[in-house]
């Protein structure tokens, strides 16, 4: 805003200035000083043409005195006399001719033609100040929906089943229980025997007759083993 005040300061001291400027040139433009001379009993130049606020000086460069008097003019002019080396001078403010002579010396004459002012060029005026372009408002930043976080169980990029396409899990059965170890007995070692024949039919017969004599020997330890002591 103060950038703003500043700049259209300046745009109104310069109209003023300019305006100024316009009003004072048209008086002083053609404004201008001429000298004439008044040597050998003669004026020079004797004719001379001059605008309106122009200065005519007489200078008398002679050894006797002189003056400047008109006979015929729109305004009438007489000069103090002047000795030798003495000026005088007088502006013009009426338009006309000017017809004036040494009233010494009658024989003296001269011409002045004074036109009227230049009229004034045509004024240009300034042009007037453009008021500063408007700030365009900051854009608002439109606020994004945030980003999905991936679940912490599934990896990024991986499909995560729903429940309709979940493999079925199959129900684990609880093991069954181990078999509780049987008393070795003859029984078992026969039966043990038995399965091992009827498994594999190839087995060779020597190898049952061996592990029958095993069990039996076994059997027999067992039952040892578990009489009393007899004192």
């Amino acid at each position: 805003m103060t950038r703003r005040r500043s700049r259209v300061a300046r745009w109104v001291n310069a109209f003023a200035a300019a305006w100024l400027v316009a009003l004072v040139a048209p008086g002083s433009a053609h404004a201008e000083t001429h000298q004439i001379a008044i040597v050998g009993h003669a004026f020079s130049p004797v004719s001379m043409t001059v605008h309106v606020g122009d200065t005519i000086t007489w200078t008398n460069s002679d050894q006797a005195p002189h003056d400047a008097t008109t006979t015929s003019a729109p305004a009438s002019f007489r000069s103090p006399t002047l000795t030798t080396g003495q000026s005088w001078s007088y502006q013009v403010t009426t338009p006309g001719d000017y017809a004036y002579f040494c009233s010494i010396h009658p024989d003296m004459r001269a011409q002045l033609t004074v036109l009227p002012a230049d009229p004034p060029p045509a004024q240009q005026q300034p042009a007037p100040a453009q008021p500063a372009p408007a700030q365009p408002a900051p854009a608002q930043p439109i606020p994004t929906q945030p980003a999905k976080q991936p679940d912490p169980g599934t990896q990024p990029g991986q499909h995560q089943p729903t429940e309709a396409e979940q493999p079925a899990v199959p129900v684990q059965q609880p093991a069954a229980s181990a078999a509780a170890p049987t008393a070795p007995s003859s029984t078992s070692a026969g039966t043990a025997v038995a399965a091992a024949a009827s498994a594999d039919p190839k087995v060779n017969p020597m190898l049952l007759v061996a592990a029958l004599v095993a069990g039996v020997t076994v059997l027999c330890l067992l039952l040892l083993g578990s009489r009393p002591n007899q004192t």
